[in-house]
């Protein structure tokens, strides 16, 4: 069984005032704070985010995996933003979800993580959940200091 531990993934983005600090490089540290499966979710991760945003779509690449996705937003209230995800790996499904609130260069959160495993006729096997705690530091980009 892999080992999930993804603080962002990715999905399709749609504008909705997305704040311009969030636009940046980011170090991100994520706590494990509850799950019913520690087999299968790290206890803690380090990440670097960068985000970058063309017209309404946010891209976010992680230097220390490797990855690069497109980012969903669902929603952003103030200087909170919450992005969803749901990506499928072969009988599994892994729906991610964050929610961060901006303040200064820095950021706090949740990160939300769903993993359903289905049987060969599509029938729910499994559901494991775990929740992180976030905490991102800005390293570079636009700062919420210098407006």
């Amino acid at each position: 069984m892999p080992t999930f531990a993804t603080t962002l993934s990715a999905g399709i983005s749609h504008n909705e005032e997305i704040p311009a600090d969030l636009i940046g490089t980011w170090r991100v540290v994520s706590k494990l704070e509850e799950t019913d499966s520690p087999a299968n979710f790290k206890n803690a991760g380090l990440d670097i985010w960068n985000l970058s945003k063309y017209g309404d779509v946010i891209n976010l690449t992680n230097p220390v995996t490797g990855a690069s996705a497109y980012v969903k937003v669902e929603y952003v209230k103030g200087n909170t933003i919450r992005f969803v995800k749901e990506g499928n790996y072969d009988n599994q499904t892994l729906l991610d979800t964050v929610e961060i609130t901006l303040s200064e260069n820095k950021f706090v959160g949740k990160n939300y993580l769903s993993l359903k495993t289905f049987s060969a006729d599509n029938s729910l096997k499994s559901e494991k959940t775990a929740t992180y705690t976030l905490r991102g530091n800005k390293i570079s980009g636009t700062s919420i200091l210098e407006k």
